[in-house]
């Protein structure tokens, strides 16, 4: 029997003898490699905080005791230690278990996270919590250090002098995000990490000095007042302790007896500590180590050669954005690319290589990323800031006050959008055209293929004001690619002419083109009706003069988008016919469900009923 079997429910670990801790790590290892590569999901942030999770579960008492991660998606041996390894088979699929910290799973599990730099300000809420409560659990914040380039870290930190009970946060220093960490906060940590000779030094000196005859111990004492100004001189940047926390390390993060002997002396404590652990991503598997970006976020891949398994080699909408990036940034050398510690992603890395000096990677500060666009803008740049749908709602109030209202040109590159797979709620791009609609002197396009998409980013240049070009993740759609219809401001596209007699007509938005040009295939097969299919390409202005005319002469208007129902364009399609006074049937497919879990773009589509066959039954049923 392996140790790893006799992990089976939370707290097991606490049975295994000490010195087998390490083999029970590299069984770990060992199957979350195995698992991942059939599944995909985060595997080098998981290998890297095996020992480090361990340590804190030989240190805690689970679901007692209160564990929560920062972006959450390095929780898979927290998972396996509270008795979840038979979910690994279905991880990250539709009604399998989350990548994430899931409440519903698993009481260990004490808070949901998927966005990153939440942990502290959570974790003092707990703190708050067990005060007014009288209770007596642990608390512990796992956050990275790419999180700390995060403006809610610092928040949290500013305030957290005020709580004067126990709370250890733990460090993960990794010298990663996803792409490699930025800015002023991680040169702070390399000098951190080499901080052992300050210690070694200080270690030195007082044993010299307190072995100095009668004086000796004196000398320390004195001595002692002035250790911190000795101790920043060697580590410059260590603020926090200035802030009401105590600072420990950097420890070994793959040590687990260094780790548990510091982690219990700082449970002891009754006031926040930091406690600094220095890991390496994607420990113990070579690939992930050597490519610790790739294999940060990773589809199911060949164990033996660290290759993707049946990879595509057709392009992705990310892929289009990239060309067409780098195309723009050749015509016009006030293009700069902005991007949130995912140049590759986003697919900014194609221009960072060719244009490094027009590149900025603000790392997770999304919402310092969009006001230093502002500010770019304002001078007369034209800046590009690409982000996932997902995180880029974090900057909300800055697209508002800082871009939209002040009518400046920025360009907003949102990949992402639509159904995200895998990855579950919190990274969804189903709220976009929601949190987007509202804002004024915006632009809204939806490209729905790899020729539009350079379409798009041509208006984008050439426009005044700020533009979102929002698009999904997957491969570009290679239909309708001749056509040649004008791409001008707030105009939709008509791609398919039916019949006026039939008065069916479809409109798509962005990837949904696909899926209504089969929904037209399919009433025209089984109902011989020939739909009028029109691309809307502008979200926002919208096309009204043809959608009013397409709601006048036809009996059933459709709209189909890969969006939340509301605020979405349907609904606003709807309020424009409704003042017009125009009164015919309509049917609006898009995500009626306001949360969507983890599971295939295929399978969350089907379960919301945006498959063309789906769609068909809705329709037939409709026109009787």
């Amino acid at each position: 029997m392996s140790y790893l079997d006799r992990i089976n429910k939370p707290n097991d670990i606490k049975a295994i003898e000490p010195e087998a801790l390490p083999v029970l790590a590299d069984e770990i290892r060992e199957f979350l490699v195995n698992k991942v590569s059939v599944t995909g999901g985060h595997l080098a942030s998981n290998l890297g905080t095996v020992e480090l999770t361990m340590a804190l579960h030989l240190c805690m008492d689970f679901p007692k005791d209160r564990l929560i991660f920062d972006v959450g998606h390095q929780c898979y041996t927290h998972k396996i230690l509270t008795g979840r390894k038979d979910g690994f088979d279905n991880l990250r699929m539709l009604g399998g278990m989350s990548g994430f910290p899931k409440t519903s799973e698993s009481d260990c599990d004490a808070f949901e996270t998927g966005h990153s730099s939440t942990s502290i300000s959570a974790a003092m809420g707990f703190m708050k919590a067990r005060e007014v409560n009288g209770t007596n659990e642990k608390i512990c914040a796992i956050i990275g250090d790419g999180s700390m380039t995060g403006g809610m870290f610092y928040e949290a930190i500013n305030q957290i002098s005020q709580f004067k009970s126990s709370l250890v946060i733990v460090l993960n220093d990794n010298e990663m995000s996803i792409s490699k960490n930025v800015g002023s906060m991680s040169r702070a940590l390399t000098r951190l990490r080499v901080g052992e000779s300050y210690n070694d030094l200080k270690s030195n000196v007082e044993s010299a000095i307190i072995n100095i005859p009668d004086v000796g111990m004196k000398m320390a004492k004195g001595i002692k007042k002035s250790k911190d100004t000795i101790r920043n001189f060697f580590i410059p940047g260590l603020f926090v302790e200035e802030l009401g926390v105590t600072y420990v390390g950097p420890v070994d993060g793959h040590n687990i007896e260094e780790l548990k002997r510091t982690l219990k002396q700082a449970f002891r404590l009754n006031r926040p500590i930091i406690v600094h652990v220095k890991t390496v991503k994607g420990k113990g598997y070579g690939f992930a180590e050597q490519h610790p970006t790739y294999f940060h976020g990773v589809g199911p891949f060949d164990i033996k050669t660290g290759k993707a398994v049946g990879k595509k080699t057709v392009p992705t909408y990310t892929d289009a954005f990239a060309k067409n990036l780098v195309r723009i940034g050749d015509e016009n050398e006030k293009v700069v690319a902005l991007t949130a510690a995912m140049s590759r992603g986003t697919g900014v890395h194609s221009f960072k290589k060719k244009y490094p000096d027009r590149t900025i990677d603000v790392g997770i500060a999304e919402e310092h990323g969009v006001t230093l666009a502002a500010g770019m803008a304002k001078q007369g740049l034209i800046p590009v800031v690409a982000i996932y749908s997902s995180f880029l709602q974090r900057a909300y109030d800055q697209i508002l006050h800082d871009v939209c209202l002040q009518n400046l040109h920025v360009i907003f590159a949102i990949d992402r959008s639509g159904i995200v797979p895998g990855d579950g709620e919190t990274h969804q791009g189903i709220y976009d055209t929601a949190y987007l609609s509202d804002m004024p002197n915006l632009t809204i396009i939806s490209p729905m293929n790899e020729k539009e998409m350079g379409q798009a980013m041509d208006f984008a240049l050439r426009n005044d004001g700020p533009v979102a070009i929002k698009y999904c993740k997957g491969d570009v759609y290679r239909g309708f690619s001749k056509l040649d219809a004008p791409f001008e401001k707030g105009k939709s596209a008509i791609l398919a002419n039916g019949k006026a007699e039939d008065g069916v007509t479809v409109i798509a938005v962005g990837n949904m083109v696909e899926t209504s040009a089969k929904l037209c295939e399919l009433l025209k097969e089984k109902l011989s009706i020939d739909p009028t299919l029109i691309n809307a390409r502008f979200l926002k202005p919208m096309d009204k003069e043809l959608f009013i005319k397409a709601g006048k002469e036809s009996k059933l208007l459709i709209v189909v988008e890969e969006a939340v129902e509301a605020g979405s364009f349907g609904n606003e399609i709807a309020g424009l016919l409704f003042k017009e006074h125009v009164y015919t049937d309509l049917l609006h497919f898009c995500i009626e469900k306001e949360i969507l879990s983890n599971g295939s773009v295929a399978q969350l589509r089907d379960l919301v009923g945006l498959t063309p066959e789906k769609m068909f039954e809705r329709v037939k049923e409709e026109l009787k």
